[in-house]
């Protein structure tokens, strides 16, 4: 039988488990998210993360300022591999709590839980690396994200998704229907809400230079909040120098939680405590020790920032 708890302490260790712990692990998971609605509603406190990418020495700073779960609430907001050359222990370590404390761990999907994705920005070679060139843990782990839940509500009154807003979902009901259990597809509603981008430059919807969703503006966020009752939107997914960014009069706020982004991006990272009141409070910090010590010693380096979609 599983022993999660053993798992768990052996992930924080920085110790990757067997395959067969991985296959046990995501079965396991994929049973109890199976159960999770697309739209998952949660109470504050609570505090939400944005990317992390497969820095998982980060992911441990990340617990060490504001808490290990069951102590802490957290709802991370997708996007756990790929880039950093810790994907698998990150992932693992996630998937791990998520299934001992479900109540206290909350998972979104991101556009880069994806099969697609992932053959290309690194997690599928990291597993073929270090599971002795067999695919069987990124098969695990990508069946996986097609359970991972698509949004969250605090309190009924801030909503979280890893990317943004889509012209096809006007009500948060919409998102309740949606068939979720697929590979990202390419457009419509399940693609927006991944890849979608604010721009205080635009009103409306427009044109994403990612080649997925669609870049949004103020009208449609207050639209938004106001046909569904909402106060706020929190969202990932992109780079954020200062470690967050908050737009449109307070409508809307995006959290970054990868410093240093593939070690060489220069940026600080955020935590976002979301108190029993509501408040928000954005806590930055810089790279862990440990993975500025992975730059100094030239470790084999990630896609060069020029060449990456969100710049």
């Amino acid at each position: 039988m599983l022993d999660v708890d053993n798992c768990i302490e052996r992930l924080y260790e920085g110790k990757i488990l067997s395959e067969s712990e991985v296959e046990q692990v995501c079965y396991s998971l994929r049973l109890l998210l199976a159960d999770e609605a697309n739209v998952v509603a949660i109470d504050a406190p609570v505090t939400v993360i944005g990317d992390v990418h497969g820095q998982f020495f980060d992911l441990l700073e990340i617990f060490s300022i504001g808490g290990r779960c069951p102590d802490t609430n957290y709802l991370f907001l997708g996007d756990y591999v790929d880039r950093g050359h810790h994907s698998v222990e990150t992932i693992s370590l996630l998937a791990c709590l998520k299934l001992r404390y479900p109540q206290r761990m909350h998972l979104l999907r991101g556009n880069h839980e994806s099969r697609n994705i992932t053959k290309t920005y690194g997690f599928y070679a990291e597993c073929m690396q270090k599971y002795q060139g067999s695919a069987a843990v990124w098969r695990e782990f990508t069946d996986l994200f097609d359970y991972l839940t698509l949004a969250v509500t605090i309190d009924g009154s801030i909503f979280c998704v890893h990317g943004g807003l889509s012209p096809s979902i006007q009500h948060v009901d919409q998102l309740r229907v949606l068939d979720r259990f697929e590979e990202i597809p390419h457009e419509g509603a399940l693609a927006d809400i991944l890849w979608s981008d604010p721009d205080a430059e635009i009103r409306a919807f427009g044109r994403s230079q990612r080649g997925a969703g669609y870049t949004f503006g103020g009208d449609v966020v207050d639209r938004f909040l106001q046909l569904n009752g909402l106060s706020h939107i929190l969202r990932a997914h992109q780079l954020c120098m200062e470690g967050y960014l908050v737009q449109f009069n307070d409508r809307l706020s995006t959290v970054w939680s990868a410093p240093n982004y593939c070690y060489r991006c220069g940026n600080v990272a955020s935590l976002l405590n979301v108190d029993p009141y509501l408040k928000r409070d954005f806590i930055t910090f810089e790279a862990a020790p440990e993975s500025v010590a992975m730059v100094r010693q030239q470790q084999p380096p990630a896609p060069a920032p020029e060449a990456m979609y969100f710049l």
